[in-house]
């Protein structure tokens, strides 16, 4: 992945931070930690700074682009209609690529030297596992507003740090009830994930419950390509040989489209059923390559085409001012970007409120969010105590229609947030090894479309 920034010259008063931007923060680290506590927060500001971790370069950007693209759409929406308490927004834009240590740099350079008062981080578990002790240590909220990995809040309390969106407990457990309810009499499985981990931990929690609720089903291969792998003949020629009743990959971005291409030419669809939790966000570069009759996922219950979504018009306005200023659908990383933003102004709603009508420190601004409630355009999402929210999954089979030009779900089925989710003070793995059979009597029937 490239070190160089891309500048985002597209939304006016957005800034590209740059390498050397983020040697000066870590110089500064030391002197100005207090920064990013409660110094001049309760005057209100002439700009609310958010600082925004998204991936700008690499293989990953095909996330993190569209995101940043969300972004600017949103906040120049909400700056014609007069920003968050009267306050214009400003976004301030890092590039995730470089890895861990960089961003963990620019984190403390956007809080000490640019003054944001909050800050959404990131695409990346490992980045996300970084930056949320940065905002216990600087006070500092921080919305992880895509990033999948349990382990944030189940192996500490972090009272700056809130998720407002699910994670990959819900992301696996859903996929896999879909699995035991569409082909319960599945006896094989294999598993190709990127060997990182996302991949690990995916499969783990996969594994624990399908033991637990379909113990005896057969593994015939574990197979962990590297991340950014670009040729997967030798796993394609391995589960092709093996031929597993069914083929999981929680694989994403290029990787997947990589896989993808590679397994339909040498027929490996027509062999195995493919459960792909997290294939949404591909689906519009893959096209018709992508086959119908597979298990797909979106992190979340925000298909473009949802066939009950709470707000249909606001859900339609959003696709389509999308659509229009990029000329591509949105997809999953652009629907979590936007639930932040959603977030972010229900917080500073709340927080302002609560001081009768005064701008909230950082210990108040995050206070707001424990506990908060706040709608999307598919549903409403709550903040739970631990700061993980609470999202409604969607899965379904791939099919295609005449209004899309590639697969999308039908045999939608809606998973409650509170049914999938861990519950608040137990480990994923643990608590997935506990469910029985009769768990799958739970399963919502399909959405008639």
């Amino acid at each position: 992945m490239t070190q160089a920034m891309t500048q985002a010259g597209t939304a006016a008063g957005t800034e590209a931070i740059t390498r050397r931007g983020a040697m000066l923060g870590a110089l500064t680290s030391g002197s100005l930690l207090m920064a990013g506590g409660n110094a001049g927060a309760q005057q209100k500001p002439s700009e609310l700074r958010v600082g925004i971790a998204t991936f700008l370069s690499g293989s990953a950007s095909v996330f993190g682009v569209p995101a940043r693209q969300t972004a600017e759409l949103l906040f120049d929406e909400i700056n014609k209609s007069g920003g968050i308490g009267g306050v214009p927004v400003r976004p301030y834009f890092v590039d995730e690529a470089p890895g861990t240590e960089h961003l963990v740099g620019e984190y403390r350079r956007l809080v000490q030297n640019e003054g944001v008062q909050i800050i959404f981080a990131a695409i990346s578990s490992g980045s996300c596992l970084a930056c949320t002790p940065l905002s216990d240590e600087m006070r500092k909220t921080t919305l992880l507003w895509d990033c999948g990995t349990q382990r944030i809040f189940e192996e500490g309390s972090h009272p700056y740090a809130f998720r407002p969106q699910g994670y990959g407990g819900p992301e696996v457990l859903a996929p896999l009830l879909y699995l035991l309810k569409h082909k319960p009499d599945f006896r094989s499985i294999a598993v190709i994930n990127q060997d990182y981990a996302w991949g690990r931990d995916s499969w783990e929690m996969w594994r624990a419950a399908m033991d637990a609720m379909k113990p005896g089903v057969r593994v015939t291969a574990e197979l962990f390509p590297r991340l950014g792998a670009t040729d997967y003949s030798t796993e394609v020629t391995r589960l092709l040989a093996s031929r597993p009743d069914v083929i999981l990959s929680t694989s994403w971005g290029g990787d997947l489209v990589t896989l993808v291409r590679q397994a339909a030419e040498r027929r490996l669809f027509d062999r195995s059923l493919f459960v792909l939790p997290v294939a949404e966000a591909s689906l519009q570069i893959l096209g018709r390559t992508f086959p119908a009759g597979h298990i797909i996922g979106a992190r979340g219950d925000h298909w473009n085409n949802h066939p009950k979504p709470k707000d249909p018009a606001r859900l339609a306005k959003f696709v389509e001012s999308y659509r229009a200023k990029f000329n591509e659908y949105p997809i999953y990383p652009c629907h979590h970007m936007a639930q932040a933003i959603s977030a972010m102004q229900a917080g500073y709603a709340r927080a302002i409120a609560a001081k009768g009508g005064g701008w909230p420190n950082d210990a108040e601004l995050a206070a707001a969010f424990r506990g908060l409630t706040f709608d999307t355009p598919t549903s409403t999402i709550t903040l739970r105590e631990d700061g993980q929210g609470l999202e409604d999954q969607i899965v379904g089979i791939s099919h295609f229609t005449e209004r899309f030009p590639f697969a999308v779900p039908k045999d939608m089925i809606l998973f409650p947030a509170a049914m999938v989710a861990t519950p608040v003070g137990q480990k994923s793995v643990e608590w997935m090894k506990g469910l029985k059979a009769e768990f799958l009597a739970q399963v919502p029937a399909p959405i008639a479309g």
